[in-house]
């Protein structure tokens, strides 16, 4: 699953090279701020984004990868690829998205569940920031299906003659407890996930910061975690 995963993030660079936005990579040492027994390993992770408007509307994705296994080796791939839909010439859209992945544990593979949503979008620059949010139904594909809503909010913006990038998103939705037929838990969960960006531009290409992961109910259930990176991206 691994390889097929890398080799669409390759078909997808290879398709939209032209109009590729950015490649990251990110130190994540959240082992050095919880401790092992939270997560056994200080890691890097590789971010491929990708964001072009037409005259039908737009089309971001992004693809993580999480180089997180024994010498480095890749441990998860995660992609998201969203379209945003013009309704003639209403400024709210139709908002299109999956999200889905695999990935490798020690000593077994395992997928990460597929999410299809659907629903409105609207978006705003107001001065130099843009701002986007959507609302939407959420199909969780877990064993026992999870029928959900999804609330999104995404902002962007240059400051001090563009040396200052800031970017980031924050997502809050609802899962079942119960992923599964054999469980026994009941009703839903809600999970907050936001990750801010902030960016220093060396010039138009090179610039150099940090993602910060702060996240409730996501990666452990009833837990609080900021998870901050050491961060370099090439703008394409």
């Amino acid at each position: 699953m691994m390889k097929k995963m890398i080799a669409l993030l390759m078909l997808i660079v290879a398709s939209f090279s032209l109009h590729a936005q950015n490649l990251q990579l990110h130190f994540d040492p959240r082992r050095a701020i919880y401790g092992k027994d939270n997560f056994p390993k200080n890691f890097f992770t590789a971010t491929f984004e990708f964001f072009k408007p037409d005259k039908w509307g737009s089309t971001f994705l992004f693809v993580d990868l999480d180089f997180n296994q024994s010498r480095g080796n890749i441990g998860l791939g995660y992609l998201e690829i969203a379209r945003d839909l013009k309704l003639g010439k209403s400024p709210v859209m139709a908002h299109l998205e999956f999200n889905g992945g695999v990935g490798n544990a020690e000593d077994y593979g395992f997928s990460i569940p597929n999410a299809f949503l659907i629903g409105p979008s609207y978006s705003i620059r107001i001065g130099e920031v843009n701002l986007g949010t959507y609302l939407v139904y959420k199909y969780n594909a877990f064993k026992k299906v999870s029928h959900d809503v999804q609330l999104t909010a995404t902002w962007s913006t240059d400051l001090c003659n563009k040396r200052l990038t800031i970017t980031g998103f924050l997502d809050v939705w609802t899962e079942n407890k119960n992923h599964t037929h054999e469980s026994g838990l009941s009703g839903k969960k809600v999970i907050l996930l936001t990750e801010p960006q902030f960016w220093y531009n060396i010039n138009s290409h090179l610039s150099f910061g940090t993602e910060i992961e702060i996240s409730n109910n996501f990666l452990n259930n009833n837990q609080f975690y900021v998870n901050p990176t050491i961060a370099a991206k090439w703008n394409f």
